[in-house]
């Protein structure tokens, strides 16, 4: 959202010939994440601005601990309505917003036990004791409705910033020389799906990982993603349409917290096989163009990729690729840097058990 703003400041600029902003690529990473996360920050914000720490209550273990216990503790804070001069000062200090000054009750299902408004009570009207079961039923009975009430409020607002976020798409100007657009490459069907190196096989990484987008957020070269199948919701995967993975970049194994990624430096890196390059020939640029090439070939850091003629018993024919996969450790240089469009004509087919070669 910053950088769209950024954005349309660089467009009004323009417009008054002025170079104060100047556009930035927007890459929406992951649709579904996104989502997630505006849904996630709204449902919280909703709740908290409607009914207090009902996320701290409902979802964090330490709230939900302490509400459960609380609800169904022996002793619990009740309200003498005798004494209560409805001054609100409990009502004003509870953490959890879970109590009805006018009805002169609590309720105990997010109730966390703190505390606080025994001690914020000048009159005494609020002691620990143990309330009789009549009343604490009706105190749950009246909360329930409220609660359905309030997640029906919070289920059509959810779904309207849903609705909002998916109308919303980034303009990109994508020109070669200002005269022909650049087609976007597409994501190949890959039948193993690429992790980074480091993460030593596709099953160590998809138990340790907890999606936490750290490894995302610091990729320089917007090669790892969040993945959108349900199976590995939200954790990082690999994929070449923008950048390779560079040999000397190792940031994701850096910031990794949960031990999915294992640390590992340049030279470690350069050795592990995440992958290997496959080669399609029907997209392949001398072949279909009949134009020279070699793009892979010449950015190929390990050198496993050389060019040979296409036809073997004419040595000035075009050359096409011809991929060392014992050499090959799976950056996607030459898929990245490949011309063809939309699918480039050498892509990186991923291992489940990394090598070291």
């Amino acid at each position: 959202v910053y950088m769209w703003g950024n954005n349309l400041l660089a467009l009004l600029a323009e417009r008054a010939d002025s170079y104060a902003f100047y556009s930035v690529n927007v890459w929406m990473k992951s649709l579904p994440t996104f989502m997630v996360a505006i849904v996630s920050f709204v449902v919280i914000a909703v709740l908290a601005w409607r009914a207090g720490r009902t996320y701290c209550n409902t979802i964090c273990p330490v709230g939900t601990v302490l509400g459960f216990i609380a609800r169904y503790s022996w002793l619990k804070p009740v309200i003498d309505s005798s004494k209560c001069v409805n001054c609100n000062l409990c009502a004003r200090n509870c953490k959890a917003s879970c109590i009805d000054v006018k009805e002169h009750q609590i309720d105990y299902s997010r109730c966390v036990a703190c505390m606080d408004c025994i001690g914020k009570c000048h009159k005494g009207a609020i002691r620990y004791i143990h309330p009789s079961g009549e009343r604490v039923k009706k105190t749950d009975d009246r909360v329930t409705g409220e609660q359905i009430d309030r997640a029906r409020r919070s289920f059509f607002t959810a779904t309207a910033v849903l609705a909002a976020t998916a109308a919303m798409k980034a303009q990109e100007k994508k020109v070669d020389g200002g005269l022909a657009v650049i087609e976007d490459k597409k994501i190949p069907d890959r039948a193993t799906s690429l992790t980074p190196p480091g993460s030593l096989s596709a099953r160590h990484f998809a138990q340790h990982c907890t999606a936490c987008q750290l490894c995302v957020s610091v990729c320089p070269n917007e090669v790892l993603r969040p993945a959108t199948g349900l199976m590995k919701l939200m954790q990082p995967e690999m994929s070449y349409e923008r950048g390779y993975c560079r040999p000397e970049c190792t940031k994701c194994a850096e910031v990794c917290p949960a031990g999915a990624i294992s640390p590992i430096t340049p030279a470690d890196k350069s050795a592990i096989q995440i992958g290997h390059a496959v080669w399609i020939k029907e997209n392949c640029v001398p072949l279909t163009d009949g134009v020279e090439c070699g793009n892979c070939a010449r950015h190929c850091p390990t050198g496993a990729i050389q060019m040979v003629a296409s036809e073997p018993d004419s040595p000035d024919s075009l050359k096409i690729p011809v991929v060392n996969t014992e050499r090959c450790i799976g950056c996607g240089a030459c898929e990245n840097l490949c011309p063809a469009r939309p699918f480039s004509a050498i892509y990186v087919e991923g291992h489940l058990a990394h090598k070291i070669i």
